[in-house]
């Protein structure tokens, strides 16, 4: 990979972002050119510490993507592109649907029209979620598998996807969709807990508040330490052969949602675990237990997770630990 993005013109939108930001120091590292571009909008993640070691080796536009003119004139002449800027909170897409419809299908549209027209030979990563599967039958879940959303979230994100398969398959654009689980560690907004739980608990914890588990806390979960999601983006923009592919990316060690809050409290050494009753809004869009089959990446491409769970919990609590005051803050 670092012969791949040597130089290469690597455009980020949600750069400033969590994902966003931990793939811009990778790619600095790599010694790619990076462009972000970012909103910043509101409690969305957007954060200036996010990029303060790599500040003056990148470009920040501070854009939306549902501006067609500024996505025309930044996609320009650029070799790859991850797509990562969206709506995120499952909770808001079915109180504000109509927000999530604009940023997540009306947006996406409109990044992908500005490939077309100004760059169809780039290479696009488009970021989606497991929430597109909804609730499952089976676990491990497979490319596949049905598609059945339990939010209006979830249906946006998978339109989003199909979008950029459409673009592939109509204008023989070179996309490439992923679909992450639960993604966690350092550069994530810490401000509330409506989307990155598992980061929120952290937070909890580490200011050593209760901990909420609704209901049991049974369901499993596949929780994925940022650095190997970053290295599963990075690997997909630099192959060819992921063009037009859909690919599962989780951990593939899953865990109990109860046992996850168990292993942040046992590292933080603080923090304190209380049951509860589902509320009723939660409810509705729980899917329950969710474990993703990774094979197809595996095989194809040779990713592999590396960061085991207890040791991405540890970093992440450590770097919050240091970084506090940039991100606790309102």
């Amino acid at each position: 990979m670092e012969a791949f993005y040597q130089n290469k013109k690597v455009v980020i939108t949600g750069g400033m972002g969590f994902l966003g930001s931990n793939l811009a120091h990778e790619l600095v590292r790599l010694g790619a050119k990076v462009t972000i571009i970012d909103a910043m909008l509101p409690l969305y993640g957007g954060n200036e510490f996010n990029i303060h070691e790599i500040k003056d080796q990148v470009k920040f536009h501070n854009h939306d993507i549902r501006d067609e003119k500024e996505m025309q004139a930044h996609l320009k002449d650029q070799d790859v592109v991850f797509h990562i800027a969206n709506q995120t909170s499952h909770v808001d897409s079915m109180t504000d649907p109509f927000l999530d419809v604009d940023i997540n299908c009306r947006g996406n549209l409109i990044f992908l029209e500005a490939c077309r027209i100004m760059n169809p030979e780039i290479k696009i990563v488009y970021i989606g979620s497991r929430a597109q599967y909804g609730v499952v039958t089976q676990t491990p879940v497979s490319e596949n598998d049905p598609i059945r959303p339990t939010d209006i979230y979830g249906v946006n994100k998978h339109a989003g996807e199909l979008y950029h398969a459409v673009y592939h398959q109509v204008y023989k654009m070179r996309t490439t969709m992923l679909r992450l689980s639960n993604t966690y560690g350092p550069r994530h907004q810490m401000k509330h807990g409506k989307y990155g739980i598992q980061n929120w608990m952290i937070r909890l914890a580490i200011d050593n508040q209760l901990i909420t588990i609704y209901g049991n806390g049974n369901q499993l979960r596949d929780f994925s330490y940022v650095e190997d999601i970053v290295k599963a983006m990075l690997l997909t923009g630099s192959r060819e052969e992921s063009v037009g592919e859909v690919y599962n990316v989780g951990s593939g060690d899953p865990i109990s949602f109860r046992g996850m809050i168990e292993k942040i409290v046992e590292i933080a050494g603080t923090g304190e675990i209380i049951n509860t009753d589902w509320p009723e809004e939660r409810k509705r869009i729980e899917v329950g237990d969710f474990v993703a089959d990774i094979s197809k990446i595996q095989k194809q491409l040779g990713w592999q997770p590396q960061v085991s769970l207890e040791d991405g919990l540890k970093r992440t609590i450590d770097f919050y630990r240091q970084h506090k005051a940039h991100y606790w803050s309102s």
